[in-house]
């Protein structure tokens, strides 16, 4: 009988990814819960120094897939890692991140492994020996909650909505992985990282969006001098992207990224029910616009009414003299 959680682990420049801490820390608190020893499979080129860290988190056994050949993500190569590492391990759960990685290997995983399979989840838990799990649904205006009753459960967690614990202090055991070479149908080339910002918009602790209430593309300047007081990330409505003022990557929304951030600044963004489905779970939210009856002030928790010209900087000048 399968037994225990496996986490596929991710790297970016190097490092653990934050997501990754969060989903060990999600597979140790399952361990803890009667789930079973926790265990990763870390899969890159020139990763193995980071398989120690995982440890922390409350990993205690790694499966090191450490090859050339996977340093860009090819879903066809990543996904025979997994399988070779459930071939080793027999888990009965496998968590990844809902990241744009995890996005595409984990319904490849769940369907090679015949596994019920819940995507970009906010809270996982037992019940009894199977995984529970629950999901927004109908762009986050409800949540649904699963009960994956196959041998195997797939499961994608949401970042930013896990608590990272990382004071295990754990040794874990290290073992190299090795990949027998599947029958590639694609290959990816080189991974280039987009422009505007070192934190992937769905790690972002802090978030300064803007919409079309910002005017035009010259008018995105007060904007960045914002995000660069508050040391946040931008981020962009559907709208703005379309017009081409931002690139995809700042997208948030039903059709961009879904953030969960500390701190969400909307900025000329009307609320539109797809952009709510992106950034509604914002732990803070701050709406300004000069519409009063735009949708958005209905989900912020601070609004102010007024010309974004106006207001911006006048908003960038008092968190500059409170240093940020």
């Amino acid at each position: 009988m399968p037994n225990g959680i496996l986490i596929v682990a991710e790297t970016r420049d190097g490092e653990l990814r934050n997501v990754t801490h969060e989903v060990a820390s999600a597979g140790r608190r399952l361990a803890d819960a009667g789930g079973g020893p926790c265990s990763a499979v870390l899969i890159g080129a020139g990763v193995t120094d980071q398989a120690a860290g995982l440890g922390a988190f409350g990993v205690e056994k790694v499966l090191v897939a450490d090859d050339t050949g996977l340093g860009a993500y090819s879903g066809t190569a990543w996904l025979q890692a997994v399988k070779d590492a459930v071939a080793a391990l027999d888990p009965a759960i496998v968590l990844l991140a809902a990241t744009s990685t995890g996005r595409d290997l984990a319904p490849r995983v769940a369907a090679a492994l015949g596994a019920g399979y819940a995507a970009a989840c906010t809270e996982v838990a037992l019940d009894g020996d199977a995984l529970t799990a629950l999901r927004p649904v109908y762009a986050g205006k409800a949540f649904q909650r699963l009960k994956i009753t196959t041998p195997v459960a797939v499961a994608s967690l949401r970042p930013k909505n896990f608590e990272v614990d990382a004071g295990r202090g754990l040794t874990p055991e290290v073992s190299p992985l090795s990949v027998e070479p599947p029958a590639v149908r694609e290959e990816a080339e080189a991974v280039t990282a987009a422009a505007g910002g070192a934190v992937d918009l769905t790690e972002a602790d802090r978030i300064v969006s803007g919409g079309r209430g910002m005017g035009n593309v010259d008018n995105w300047a007060i904007l960045e001098q914002l995000a660069a007081a508050l040391d946040a990330q931008v981020g962009a409505s559907r709208a703005v992207v379309d017009a081409g003022w931002r690139p995809h990557s700042e997208q948030v929304g039903q059709t961009g990224k879904t953030v969960t951030p500390q701190l969400y600044v909307a900025c000329g963004i009307s609320g539109a029910m797809q952009h709510l489905a992106g950034m509604s779970r914002s732990k803070v939210i701050v709406a300004v616009n000069k519409d009063k009856e735009a949708p958005i002030f209905g989900v912020a928790d601070y609004g102010i009414v007024g010309d974004v010209n106006e207001v911006l900087p006048a908003l960038t000048a008092e968190v500059q003299k409170l240093g940020g």
